[in-house]
């Protein structure tokens, strides 16, 4: 197995650290992204991998990070961005502050990423890079105006990406998850009432585990999947395709 080299930002959270362990454990090498120092102290101490302090909505510090790894890894291979935010509330309670926290905790970050890594990797010959949309982008949900507003545009931002670097051998894509369990959402899933409403509105009866989000990024990163570029993969207990019968 070809050993590769892979920019997680957002590394310390649910998703990314799951993300991260699942990489190392395949044998691969991962610059592990974020701005919770303790925490990424953590995961680099378990894993034997590095990190850096990095606020993704800073876009010369993303880029400072990624020629380190570049230098440090000798190349890299594809990136995700795994920064995110959410907010639950309607549109007439949402203030203009409320949205921009939104949009710059996710699309912001997600552009910075593709503005940051997909000339790099064309430099080298290509790559992937893979970002966060959402379940919720692509149906409607109550109280969901901000975030899926900022998610619709990850994806139709990576689509247009995709096309713009495709001739560089750049994948990128998409992927949308129903709703995780991870300390972003904990608020929903520790919640008793809300956590069996969440539950009955995926089909599959369950909430998402940070794993079954990871195994998708780490898919779309490998290498062996390589015609595979504007894609939004729902990842969602089908949540967003699918209406079963009442359990």
């Amino acid at each position: 197995m070809t050993t590769s080299s892979f920019m997680i930002v957002g590394a310390s959270g649910g998703i990314g650290s799951a993300l991260c362990k699942q990489l190392v454990s395949a044998g691969h090498r991962v610059m592990m992204v974020g701005r919770n120092e303790s925490n990424l102290q953590t995961l680099a101490h378990e894993l034997q991998q590095p990190f850096q302090v990095c606020d993704a909505t800073d876009w010369d510090g993303l880029a400072g990070v990624a020629d380190n790894a570049i230098e440090r890894f000798g190349g890299l291979d594809g990136a995700t961005n795994l920064a995110g935010s959410i907010l639950l509330k309607p549109a007439h309670l949402t203030s203009k502050e409320d949205l921009q926290s939104v949009l710059e905790a996710n699309l912001v970050t997600a552009f910075g990423l593709v503005r940051t890594i997909a000339p790099r990797l064309k430099k080298q010959g290509g790559g992937s890079i893979v970002l966060m949309s959402s379940g919720g982008a692509a149906i409607g949900l109550t109280s969901h105006e901000a975030i899926a507003a900022a998610k619709a545009g990850v994806a139709a931002m990576a689509r247009a990406a995709a096309a713009t670097y495709a001739a560089g051998n750049v994948r990128i894509n998409t992927v949308a998850p129903g709703l995780v369990e991870t300390e972003l959402t904990a608020r929903v899933w520790q919640n008793e009432r809300s956590a069996d409403a969440s539950r009955a509105m995926h089909p599959m009866g369950r909430l998402g585990q940070p794993e079954d989000i990871a195994s998708m990024i780490a898919w779309l990163l490998a290498p062996e999947n390589a015609w595979i570029t504007g894609q939004d993969i729902a990842v969602d207990g089908g949540l967003s395709s699918i209406k079963s019968a009442t359990r």
